[in-house]
């Protein structure tokens, strides 16, 4: 199962530095929840994407410093720094922890994410 996370791994974030909606998307379950620390519940594959593809249209530049990666029985931990620069001409390092677990299909289908809200303000600031 390592390998088929740590798989899952690569390609997810992988899949957000190119702007991939469709590969991104194809490695979350239906079922999948997202909870974020910006927001008090969790959220539904739809609205969860519609984040993420918001993201990937706002940025013209997107790469993760992965600073360290554990595994555990059906998922990962991972601290990450996410750079990117919006199309505004803003750009951030937003320090992140991630929890994913992926389910007995190789889907994920749970993600738990910390970050300072406040640190993805430069993408919406168009006065950059």
């Amino acid at each position: 199962m390592r390998s088929t996370v740590a798989d899952l791994a690569e390609r997810l974030f992988a899949a957000i530095e190119r702007g991939d909606a469709g590969a991104v998307e194809a490695l979350w379950d239906d079922e999948v929840l997202v909870w974020k620390s910006a927001e008090p519940e969790d959220q539904t594959k739809k609205r969860a994407l519609r984040v993420i593809f918001w993201f990937m249209d706002t940025t013209t530049e997107r790469r993760y410093e992965i600073l360290d990666r554990q595994y555990f029985d059906g998922g990962f931990v991972q601290q990450h720094v996410l750079h990117a620069t919006g199309r505004n001409g803003g750009s951030i390092s937003m320090r992140v922890c991630i929890v994913i677990k992926v389910g007995g299909n190789g889907l994920i289908s749970r993600i738990d994410e910390y970050f300072d809200p406040a640190a993805i303000a430069p993408l919406l600031d168009s006065t950059n």
